[in-house]
């Protein structure tokens, strides 16, 4: 009986993690011709400078951050720093603050990607052409946002699938 409801719990998350996967997952890898103005909810660094991420019970990364995401790499089952000078799925290049009125994790997702719109924007740019790069968005799920938290990150990857191109550097 016992081995049944750990089965049925480790059942629920998968479904859970796959399923915010899916709301929160980039809607495109096609690159923007020009950032848009900053939003005033965006809290951004110009060089990035990584330190200690901040503990919140979902990923979140400061600028400068290296990692790996269990959506884009097959060995790790949740999103891990990662040392930069190695092979990495992305890197953390803004983190942004969620507006309050949210109600939906589908209204989380398409707010992560609006405020990560401009740094990605930038950050793509400054690579000089050196892509395809993607935008992927990191934040709370509904639940945590309604409990105040507001945190995401923006990141950086070199691919949008699993298994795909990785970056073996900090981003320029």
């Amino acid at each position: 009986m016992r081995q049944r409801r750990v089965v049925a719990t480790a059942v629920a998350v998968v479904v859970l993690v796959v399923g915010a996967a899916v709301l929160l997952w980039p809607q495109d890898g096609h690159r923007v011709a020009g950032p848009p103005p900053p939003s005033a909810s965006l809290t951004a660094t110009a060089s990035p400078s990584p330190s200690p991420s901040k503990v919140l019970p979902y990923p979140f990364f400061v600028p400068g951050t290296c990692l790996d995401h269990p959506q884009l790499s097959e060995t790790v089952t949740r999103a891990e720093a990662r040392p930069c000078e190695g092979s990495h799925d992305g890197e953390a290049i803004a983190d942004v603050v969620l507006p309050d009125g949210i109600t939906s994790d589908a209204g989380i997702g398409r707010a992560l990607r609006e405020l990560c719109t401009a740094p990605v924007a930038e950050w793509r740019q400054r690579q000089g052409g050196d892509g395809p790069y993607y935008g992927f968005p990191l934040g709370p799920y509904l639940q945590y946002y309604q409990q105040g938290m507001h945190e995401a990150t923006c990141t950086l990857t070199a691919s949008d699938r699993q298994g795909g191109r990785k970056l073996t550097g900090h981003l320029r």
